[in-house]
Order: C-alpha cells, then sequence, then structure tokens
C-alpha cells in the first residue's frame, strides 16, 4: 500500500483520536501532522505484526505525550467544548469543563493496563482485539479491562461527588 493511501485511510481515525484525547482541535491538527510525518520515514520499518492504524495511534499517542512533557502540563483543556446548538450558560460550560479535569485526572492516576486499554477503546475506538494484539493478550482479556477500568472511573467519580 502506498503512504498516500495510507494517510487517506487512516488520517481522521489518528485525527479523533488525539482529539478526543487532547480536547483540542488545534493540538490534534498538529500532532497528526507530527504522526504522519514520523510514519512516512519510518514505514519501512512497520513490520505488520498489528494493525496499522494501532502503530499510527500509537506514534500519535508517543506525540501527544512528547508534546505535554515539552509544556510541563498535563491537562491540556485551554478551551471550553463547544455546543452545538449555542444554549449552554457560561456555568454549564464551567461545570462541563470542571467533569473533564476530574475524569482525566482519575484517567492519569489509573494503573496500568486498566489506563492504556481504556484510552485505546474509548479515544482511539479500537476493537477489543486490536487492543489484544497490542498488549498480546486475548479480546476477551482486552474488554474485561476496559470494564474494569470503567468501574474505577465510575467508583472515583463517585467517590470525589461524596467529598464535596
Amino acid at each position: 500500500m502506498e503512504f498516500e493511501q495510507v494517510y487517506d485511510l487512516y488520517f481522521q481515525d489518528v485525527y479523533r483520536y488525539i482529539r478526543r484525547l487532547s480536547g483540542s482541535e488545534h493540538v490534534a491538527e498538529e500532532i497528526t501532522s507530527e504522526t504522519f510525518f514520523k510514519a512516512l520515514h519510518s514505514i519501512g520499518k512497520f513490520r505488520g505484526q498489528c494493525d496499522i492504524r494501532v502503530w499510527l495511534c500509537q506514534i500519535a499517542r508517543n506525540c501527544y505525550i512528547s508534546s505535554l512533557r515539552k509544556e510541563k502540563r498535563t491537562a491540556p483543556l485551554d478551551e471550553l467544548p463547544e455546543q452545538a446548538d449555542g444554549s449552554a450558560s457560561p456555568e454549564e460550560l464551567l461545570t462541563v469543563r470542571e467533569e473533564a479535569r476530574r475524569i482525566q485526572a482519575i484517567l492519569h492516576d489509573l494503573p496500568e493496563p486498566y489506563r492504556e486499554g481504556f484510552m485505546w477503546r474509548v479515544f482511539a475506538d479500537l476493537s477489543y482485539k486490536q487492543i489484544g494484539d497490542i498488549f498480546s493478550k486475548t479480546d476477551n482479556w482486552a474488554c474485561v479491562t476496559y470494564h474494569r477500568a470503567r468501574k474505577m472511573i465510575k467508583n472515583r467519580l463517585e467517590d470525589s461527588s461524596h467529598e464535596k
């Protein structure tokens, strides 16, 4: 497959993954561009041991983490979420932003492999089979890991709500 075809087929997947991960269109655009630049230079090293979309998302994730380290920040929530109908009040937008911060902090504190499995499932929209392949485990393992991560996040959100 030509690299241009890879770009055309997987650009949106990588962009959406980083967009969900970062919460920023600008960051997603930059990281996606950097991802495909790096992939172009290392496509010869791709051995096909995993789906190419998984490989690209791994590159994207590494690029994103590197950018966070450079900026010395852990929560890229510079933008308030946009409502499609524009009806949300500033107070509602701030509540959504605060909830996103809480979830991001909880996700950051989840132990591996729960954090990584959850991120691959939610942010990259990977199947359990693809997640299992990343970890060299079964799709059932990936499913169980994802659901345990969801439960951990839900419990921690409930605990933090009771503390207020």
